[in-house]
């Protein structure tokens, strides 16, 4: 389906150009017909090329949208390329608007196909079914993150753990324990596993791990090892075999140089665009506000930016006025929602369900104070109630939107957040931010954990 959906994608977008051109009165040559046609028949092969087909990438977005981008720009970079050398004359809107269209299709249908298979599949009977191996607490921890997030297409069907079923209780949140890591291969067999997930613990070493392997070949089980290192994503690490070790290279995050300039140079380019378009519809919101509820129709507040350094927020006023005063004046927070606040005006909870109270952060991102894409800023009082970890977010600048406002806003709960946000830092990239950017659309008109 996605070597059939990739090829169509190509060969609508040679249509669209083609058809572009002849409606705007352009010459279209022969030659270049049949060679855009040969470039639709390449499309499924540079896909290939790059491993756009490879089966670990089909659950995940980011890696396929990474992949999918690779084979585009590598076949036009080919078409380039060869032009210049070979002297052939190719017109412009080949390279420019045709394979830049493909890419553009081909992303939006594979985003299709694996809503489809979610929708298609809801109880997960066509995800791997994975034996968890290792201690309780990280065989929890991996049960509730698959449950949480079924787009991985994994879930766990039973556990070994040290001990097995000599434990006195009998289950994991309501995965069984079915043996210890002696008994790993015969408890695939028992439950249809088509594979083995292995979790941090001393006790598989390397010549432990080498002959669960030994033992899972005979039913073609995959085999997946979860590393210590947690919320790590896949570009920054690498396999280095050293000495017959096989070691894993970590590259530290960038939080400065040349990334961080284009990020900060597009986050203020966007911004400034989008408060143009949208100043008429703020404009209208600021009178509503006004209309609505005794009080100023703007709301700002101190929060923690990059650096440590603190700034002033800008928010439309969903509350009525006066209402930011902490009833416990040892602690405030702007993260834990209640539902069906008493203090939250009628307008406040449509702006809130929509998030259209969001707007003025447009003039922080502006003003260099938060980015497009972030974690969420924290009041002051919050760093002094949590551990250390959490000051690893004033490594970047606060964000509009994130990790966790496209995966359940206000429905999750306090960690889960700050995992998410931990997560963001440590794998920061555009492609990431462009990913979020566009996942915030659908979480806006969902309108889920909005309140």
């Amino acid at each position: 389906m996605l070597v059939t959906g990739d090829f169509a994608c190509a060969l609508l977008a040679y249509q669209v150009v083609l058809g572009a051109r002849w409606w705007w009165g352009g010459y279209v040559a022969w030659f270049e017909m049949v060679f855009a046609a040969g470039l639709v028949f390449a499309w499924p092969v540079a896909m290939s090329f790059v491993g756009a087909y490879k089966k670990r990438i089909q659950a995940g977005g980011l890696e396929e949208t990474r992949l999918v981008f690779n084979g585009g720009l590598g076949l036009a970079a080919v078409v380039a390329i060869g032009a210049y050398i070979t002297k052939l004359l190719i017109a412009r809107s080949i390279v420019i608007a045709m394979l830049p269209l493909a890419i553009l299709l081909t992303l939006a249908f594979r985003r299709g196909l694996r809503r489809w298979l979610r929708r298609r599949d809801p109880a997960g009977e066509v995800t791997h079914a994975v034996v968890a191996v290792g201690h309780r607490a990280s065989v929890l921890d991996l049960v509730m993150q698959l449950r949480s997030q079924p787009r991985y297409g994994m879930r766990v069907v039973a556990a070994c753990t040290p001990g097995g079923a000599l434990e006195h209780v009998s289950d994991i949140d309501g995965v069984p324990i079915l043996g210890d890591f002696a008994d790993v291969a015969d408890v695939v067999a028992r439950t249809s596993a088509n594979g083995v997930a292995v979790l941090a613990c001393p006790e598989l070493d390397g010549t432990a791990l080498r002959r669960l392997a030994w033992s899972l070949e005979v039913t073609d089980t995959a085999l997946f090892v979860a590393p210590s290192l947690m919320d790590v994503a896949g570009p920054r690490i690498s396999v280095r075999p050293v000495a017959g070790m096989t070691l894993l290279h970590v590259d530290h995050p960038s939080f400065g140089g040349i990334n961080q300039v284009v990020k900060n140079v597009f986050d203020r380019m966007l911004a400034t665009a989008v408060l143009v378009i949208l100043a008429i519809p703020m404009l209208a919101i600021f009178v509503a506000v006004r209309a609505t509820s005794e009080g100023p129709a703007l709301f700002r507040q101190t929060r923690v930016g990059l650096g440590g350094r603190e700034f002033q927020i800008f928010k439309f006023r969903t509350m009525v006025n006066g209402a930011d005063r902490p009833v416990d004046p040892g602690f405030e927070t702007e993260l834990l929602k209640v539902r069906d606040d008493p203090r939250i005006t009628r307008a406040g909870a449509f702006l809130r369900r929509y998030s259209l109270d969001e707007f003025p952060q447009l003039i922080n991102v502006v003003r260099g104070e938060m980015s497009l894409v972030g974690p969420r800023p924290l009041v002051p009082a919050e760093f002094a109630l949590y551990g250390s970890d959490i000051h690893r977010r004033l490594l970047v600048r606060p964000g509009m939107t994130g990790l966790w406002q496209v995966s359940g806003r206000s429905d999750l709960s306090w960690e889960e957040r700050m995992r998410m946000d931990l997560r963001y830092v440590e794998n920061w990239s555009l492609a990431l931010d462009l990913q979020l950017l566009w996942k915030t659309w659908g979480a806006v008109a969902r309108a889920r954990g909005a309140y």
